[in-house]
C-alpha cells in the first residue's frame, strides 16, 4: 500500500511537473488539487506538503537554466529582486500565517478562488507584448514592485507554490524584462521568498505531516522535477494558444472541485 502511494506520488509529481514545464513552471498549482482531491490531505497540510515539494523544484531549476540564461545575468538584475523580495518576504510571512488561522473549509475556498486567479493571469498574463508599466520609474516604481511582491508572497503561500506564474508576467510588464530571464529572476525571488513561507509554516503542528510523509514527499518531489525536465524539452511543441486555455480550464475544473470538497484526509 505503501509503495502503491509512493509510486503514485511520483506519477502525479511527474504529470503536474510536465505540465508545468509547458510553459516555464514548476507545476505546483497543478499539484495542489492532487493533494488534496486524490491523496486527501487536509487543506493545511496539502498547502505545507505543496511548499515543500516547490522548494525541491526551485532549488534544482534555477541552476538547470543557467546554461540558458547565466546566472551572472541574474545577479547584475539584483535592484530588481531586491525590490520585489522586500514585499515578498513580509506577504509570504503574512499568508502563511493567515493560512493556519484559517478553518479547512474557508482554506478550501480561498484556494479555490487563487487557482482561478492563476487561471486567470495563465491566459492573459504572459503576452510580452502586451503594455505594461516600463513608464514608471524612481520611487513609483519601488512602491508598485513592493506591493506586487507582497501579492505574489502572500498567494504563493496560501497555495504552497513558488509564484512563478505571477511573478513571470509582473517581471515582465512592470519591469520589461526578457521573457527568458524572467524564469531565472522569478527563481530568484521564489526561493527565499518560499523559504521565509516554510519558515513560518514550521510553527504549527500541521507541519508534523512532513515528517509522516517523508517516503511520498520525496516521490512526489522526484517526479516534479522528472517532469519539469519533460516539459523543458517538449517546451513549444503544443502552441500557446491551445496549451494556456487547456491548462487555465483544468485549474478552474481543480478549483470547483476543491471548492465542494468536505471531507479531508485524516491521519
Amino acid at each position: 500500500m505503501i509503495e502503491r502511494r509512493g509510486l503514485g506520488a511520483f506519477a502525479v509529481g511527474t504529470g503536474v511537473g510536465s505540465l508545468g514545464g509547458l510553459i516555464g513552471l514548476g507545476g505546483a498549482e497543478f499539484r495542489l488539487p492532487f493533494l488534496i482531491g486524490l491523496f486527501r490531505f487536509a487543506a493545511l497540510e496539502a498547502v505545507i506538503l505543496n511548499k515543500a515539494a516547490s522548494l525541491v523544484v526551485v532549488a534544482t531549476a534555477l541552476p538547470f537554466r543557467a546554461t540558458t540564461v547565466p546566472l551572472d545575468s541574474v545577479a547584475a538584475q539584483w535592484p530588481i529582486i531586491v525590490n520585489l523580495l522586500a514585499g515578498s518576504l513580509l506577504g509570504a510571512w503574512f499568508g502563511a500565517g493567515w493560512a493556519t488561522r484559517l478553518n479547512s473549509a474557508t482554506l478550501h475556498k480561498v484556494i479555490a478562488a487563487l487557482l482561478i486567479l492563476v487561471a486567470i493571469v495563465l491566459v492573459f498574463g504572459r503576452d510580452p507584448d502586451a503594455a505594461g508599466l516600463q513608464s514608471v520609474t524612481g520611487a513609483a516604481l519601488i512602491v508598485a514592485g513592493i506591493i506586487a511582491g507582497f501579492a505574489i508572497g502572500v498567494v504563493a503561500s496560501l497555495l504552497g507554490v513558488a509564484g512563478g506564474e505571477l511573478l513571470i508576467p509582473t517581471l515582465v510588464l512592470v519591469y520589461g524584462a526578457d521573457i527568458k530571464l524572467a524564469g531565472s529572476l522569478s527563481l530568484a525571488v521564489s526561493l527565499p521568498t518560499m523559504l521565509v513561507g516554510f519558515t513560518r509554516y514550521s510553527r504549527d503542528q500541521s507541519f508534523s505531516v512532513i515528517g509522516r510523509n517523508k517516503a511520498f514527499l520525496l516521490a512526489m518531489a522526484a517526479g516534479s522535477i522528472v517532469g519539469t525536465y519533460i516539459g523543458g524539452r517538449l517546451l513549444g511543441v503544443i502552441p500557446e494558444r491551445i496549451l494556456l486555455p487547456l491548462l487555465a480550464a483544468i485549474l478552474v475544473i481543480s478549483a470547483y472541485k476543491i471548492w465542494r470538497h468536505e471531507q479531508p484526509h485524516r491521519s
